[in-house]
């Protein structure tokens, strides 16, 4: 039985892990359980179901003292818990402020499900150190690209290709108009609100493929994305001799989740396989960059490397933050990404030291775009 610890567990990430562990009560024991300050009854549900003996939290968790469950709180609550000693810590927090408990899982010799982009994307050097047999990948692109990665070497590949749904507007030329209710009204994917905002502006793709280049450890130029609104090919790999195998399962996370908790083994059934048997159109075409500048913009930040790509990831929280909250325009998200990294890319560490050097990096960019935005 594989005791596993989950970060994020009242989220859509850690809701769909516990499911896979009800359904498989032999294979998984929970714990540990974290979650933010929004949704604590919940936890406390999730705990007492699943005879979870410790739970953390960055909320105000008295009223559940002395009932059984060790409770740790605080704003360093996840990244304690993550430190605990267990086969494996499924990381769904949603934001940079998952980064510290990555570090602090993998130092502590635990192998982590990687549900969190952005650890890689503020702090990918740091994460990396610790070794990539440390990081099993859940993101959906990420877990195609590492299924199908070992069927060849390293040194065959030519590219990979990550696949993106293209969100709610990749036919619409006119984004100025947009409204939340617009952004957060996603084709194919049922994800919280930041990831949906992110995949409706495709920050989230400009996000992977910084994530792909350390997992991987691919240069830039042989990390490819295109769109596929369907969302069953979740990432493609092609080799040098021309040959490109696909990884395909329906569009829910399910099976990435199960797949990096069981690993290297599969779980019986743990999504509902592809009907062959009926008729499909799957499509594929090129990202209109105009319309969609945060790839080109992420990519040059993961290329010039450093605290840039952790610059482009707070500034794009804070104005997600504001647009979700109706305070700006759609379009000015990746505007106001521009603008920070056009302002602090210069004078952005080459090289990260640690923890500290990330979250004063984050801190500036946060001011900086919070100042532009007027929030």
């Amino acid at each position: 039985m594989r005791e596993i610890v989950i970060l994020g567990s009242t989220g859509s990430i850690g809701v769909q892990a516990l499911e896979i562990v009800a359904a498989h009560p032999t294979k998984f024991k929970v714990v540990g359980l974290s979650a933010g300050s929004r949704n604590i009854d919940l936890l406390m549900e999730q705990a007492h179901r699943f005879h979870v003996p410790i739970v953390a939290t960055t909320g105000d968790a008295s009223a559940y003292r002395g009932k059984g469950i060790e409770i740790i709180d605080g704003e360093n609550s996840s990244t304690t818990l993550a430190a605990l000693t267990c086969d494996i810590v499924l990381n769904g927090i949603t934001g940079s402020i998952g980064l510290g408990p990555t570090l602090a899982a993998v130092a502590a010799g635990n192998i982590v499900a990687l549900a969190n982009k952005e650890s890689l994307v503020a702090g990918g050097d740091l994460v990396m150190a610790y070794g990539r047999e440390k990081i099993i990948p859940v993101d959906s692109e990420h877990s195609a690209l590492f299924q199908c990665l070992l069927a060849g070497r390293m040194n065959d590949v030519r590219k990979v290709v990550l696949t993106a749904s293209g969100g709610p507007f990749r036919d619409r030329s006119d984004l100025s108009s947009v409204t939340v209710k617009d952004a957060l009204n996603h084709p194919t994917w049922s994800m919280g609100s930041v990831v949906t905002i992110n995949s409706a502006t495709l920050v989230n793709k400009g996000l992977e493929i910084i994530e792909a280049h350390h997992l991987f450890d691919l240069p830039y130029s042989k990390i490819d994305a295109v769109i596929h609104p369907q969302s069953y090919i979740h990432s493609m790999v092609e080799f040098k001799d021309g040959s490109t195998l696909a990884q395909a399962s329906p569009p829910n996370m399910k099976g990435p989740i199960a797949y990096a908790l069981a690993y290297p083994d599969r779980i019986s059934e743990a999504t509902e396989p592809i009907d062959w048997l009926r008729k499909h159109s799957w499509t594929f075409e090129p990202i209109d960059t105009e319309r969609f500048p945060a790839i080109e913009l992420a990519r040059r930040c993961g290329e010039l490397g450093g605290g840039t790509t952790a610059i482009f990831n707070a500034a794009n929280e804070v104005a997600v933050d504001a647009f979700l909250k109706e305070k700006i325009a759609f379009t000015e998200i990746v505007e106001t990404v521009e603008k920070v990294v056009q302002k602090l890319g210069a004078s952005a560490p080459a090289r990260l030291r640690d923890l500290t050097d990330v979250s004063a990096i984050e801190k500036d960019a946060r001011t900086l775009a919070s100042e532009l935005l007027g929030v």
